[in-house]
């Protein structure tokens, strides 16, 4: 098995894990974004720090020039912040498809970096993954767009480029170990805390369980999906992972169809159709890649 299967691999996961992002949101309560956004990338900050107790040295990862560190602290604050004001500028629905026209963007731009090549299955299996993505969000029922709204559209143009720039742009940082992330998060973290002290109201959790589900957050889908995915984006195939992305919100509807929070519907296994097509046409030459003699 290669090193780039393995590292997609691994990126993969963070796919993965985005996709309990809904769950565990809709278990924490009413807290709201930027205070979660705040205690969730402490978590997961705090994760991978944890973690330098058991490693000597890789605390020492933290000094890095000043471009890796606006790469990543605009990539993971930057997304968040633009995504929760074009929440509140927009409708919901049409702010987050706009957003996450990411993994598509991703498909793109990573032409333009060096040894990358844009065929037209990677293009077409993200444009299959968009058109599922639509399907699941809208239930079949289409998308209005009013521009009365046009601000709100705009921070979610911006923030699908934040996430498809960071993401892309991190390749040309391969060399820097991921262990940065941790920086990444805390200082996410201690920013968010000033949007939040700023914008909204804090409310704590009511109970236990929701204490549990912002655990949750914090170290899968706010927390080890980042780590993962850095790797996965630096070392795998970055347009499979890209294409690959739109089955977050369709993993993300399924396992909230098992646990009682939704149901089944035509749009959904339609999506999953295209969803899944889609995933496999872009990644037709890591699939079908023939065995070297």
């Amino acid at each position: 098995m290669s090193k780039q299967l393995v590292a997609t691999a691994i990126g993969f996961a963070a796919i993965l894990m985005w996709a309990l992002l809904a769950l565990f949101t809709a278990a924490s309560g009413t807290m709201p974004p930027f205070q979660l956004t705040a205690i969730t990338f402490a978590i997961g900050g705090g994760l991978g720090a944890i973690s330098w107790l058991f490693r000597s040295g890789a605390m020492k990862t933290l000094k890095q020039p000043w471009p890796v560190w606006v790469l990543g602290v605009v990539g993971l604050f930057g997304y968040h912040f633009l995504y929760y004001t074009a929440l509140r500028l927009a409708p919901p629905v049409e702010a987050g498809l706009i957003a996450y026209l990411w993994p598509l963007l991703i498909v793109v731009l990573s032409a333009l970096l060096p040894g990358e090549n844009l065929r037209w299955y990677h293009v077409a299996g993200s444009i299959l993954g968009l058109i599922g993505t639509v399907l699941i969000v809208t239930k079949g029922k289409g998308v209005s767009i009013d521009w009365r709204y046009g601000h709100g559209y705009l921070a979610a143009f911006i923030c699908a480029f934040t996430w498809s720039g960071y993401s892309v742009l991190s390749r040309r940082f391969a060399a820097v170990p991921t262990d940065i992330v941790v920086g990444f998060c805390l200082v996410t973290a201690m920013l968010s805390t000033g949007a939040h002290l700023v914008f909204e109201n804090t409310i704590w959790p009511s109970d236990f369980s929701q204490w549990l589900a912002i655990l949750g957050l914090g170290l899968l889908p706010v927390g080890a999906a980042f780590y993962v995915w850095d790797y996965g984006v630096k070392h795998g195939d970055i347009q499979v992972l890209g294409a690959a992305s739109y089955a977050a919100p369709l993993l993300s509807t399924t396992i909230l169809i098992l646990a009682g929070f939704a149901e089944f519907s035509w749009a959904i296994g339609g999506a999953a159709l295209l969803v899944t097509s889609g995933a496999v046409l872009a990644s037709k030459d890591l699939i079908f890649k023939p065995k070297s003699s």
